[in-house]
């Protein structure tokens, strides 16, 4: 678990975050504060999406973000918790990855 500190621009407003790698892609869940000084959960996936042709090509990354606030918590966990209940009854617990493929440290990451 990290507890990040000011570095500046954008990421001063997350006060506490976890990082985990799954596969090609990348989830950041942080924590941070309204301009009222309630803090709140946001979820951030990120994927490495190829762009322009084969010989040449580029990546951009493609982020998508929820925001999910105190007062949501438990009604958001229950459900959470149950839908991996179903998928794990319906289809079973899935192998995980290797170790260095799951969690990673935020110090590991190039922004």
């Amino acid at each position: 678990m990290i507890n990040k500190q000011s570095t500046g621009g954008q990421k001063e407003d997350i006060l506490y975050t976890r990082v985990v790698k799954a596969g090609k892609r990348i989830y950041y869940i942080d924590v941070k504060k309204n301009s009222r000084g309630d803090m709140y959960l946001a979820l951030t996936e990120s994927k490495k999406v190829p762009t322009g042709d084969i010989e040449t090509p580029n990546f951009n990354y493609e982020k998508h973000k929820i925001f999910v606030y105190p007062e949501d918590f438990d009604k958001f966990t229950e459900s959470l918790a149950d839908v991996m209940q179903f998928i794990y009854k319906e289809q079973g617990p899935t192998p995980p990855r290797p170790e260095e493929e799951r969690d990673i440290n935020i110090g590991e990451i190039e922004f």
